[in-house]
């Protein structure tokens, strides 16, 4: 989806800018449904892609049970954790070779030629983020909030306003980029602004701005552009 100007430009410059990880900065979200059919499929719970795809970028333990409840099947906390987990695993060995999305380098050195704060807020598991954060080639490695931090994951927005917390400034202040509809509901309910990025998205413009985004753009260079010329 092309970017819209008009909302583009007319963003609150903010004081910090938080990123979500897998479909934003980096281009995993189908290695990351890959995984979760393999996850369910072990589990019994077999689903299908176009069920899957709506769901990542929300909490695994809930991704867990919104399959399972598909299928009649309701898991307790301990199971839901449990697929959860392999799913993660089965992404860790997957995700051999991750790619940077567009514009992420330029959006970057946009965002420190300012001297705001940045961090990615993920909710992803820990153990889950060290190759996708290395393969973007950053100068040194960003501040990560993940789903280790919080009790709850996207989209409540726990995850969010730890990260703004630990960066030291009002959540209404913050940008969070993200490329999910669960990252807009987080952003939303965080206080903060919600702006879409499709370029390695599972769902379209409209479903992100359904979802409470204030933009959307295609890629980050959009964003990186808005910053040089403000």
């Amino acid at each position: 989806m092309p970017s819209d100007p008009a909302d583009v430009a007319s963003l609150p410059l903010p004081d910090a800018v938080l990123f979500d990880l897998d479909g934003t900065l980096i281009d995993t979200v189908e290695t990351r449904i890959e995984a979760w059919l393999h996850a369910l499929d072990d589990a019994g719970l077999p689903s299908m892609h176009e069920r899957l795809a709506p769901l990542i970028g929300v909490d695994g333990k809930r991704l867990a049970r919104e399959i399972a409840a598909l299928a009649g099947v309701t898991l307790d906390e301990d199971r839901a954790e449990a697929i959860d987990k392999r799913s993660g695993e089965i992404y860790e060995q997957l995700n051999h070779s991750p790619r940077p999305l567009p514009g992420v380098r330029d959006l970057v050195d946009a965002i420190e030629a300012r001297g705001w704060p940045w961090a990615i807020a993920t909710s992803s598991r820990k153990a889950q983020v060290a190759t996708s954060v290395k393969a973007l080639g950053l100068d040194t490695e960003p501040t990560i909030v993940d789903a280790s931090h919080v009790e709850h994951a996207k989209p409540e927005p726990d995850l969010l306003l730890r990260a703004a917390e630990e960066m030291t400034v009002d959540p209404t202040r913050c940008w969070y980029i993200g490329d999910s509809t669960w990252d807009m509901v987080a952003a939303v309910a965080a206080g903060m602004v919600p702006i879409g990025v499709t370029a390695g998205a599972a769902v379209d413009g409209a479903a992100l701005r359904g979802a409470g985004a204030a933009a959307v753009v295609e890629t980050l260079a959009a964003l990186a552009d808005f910053l040089t010329r403000r």
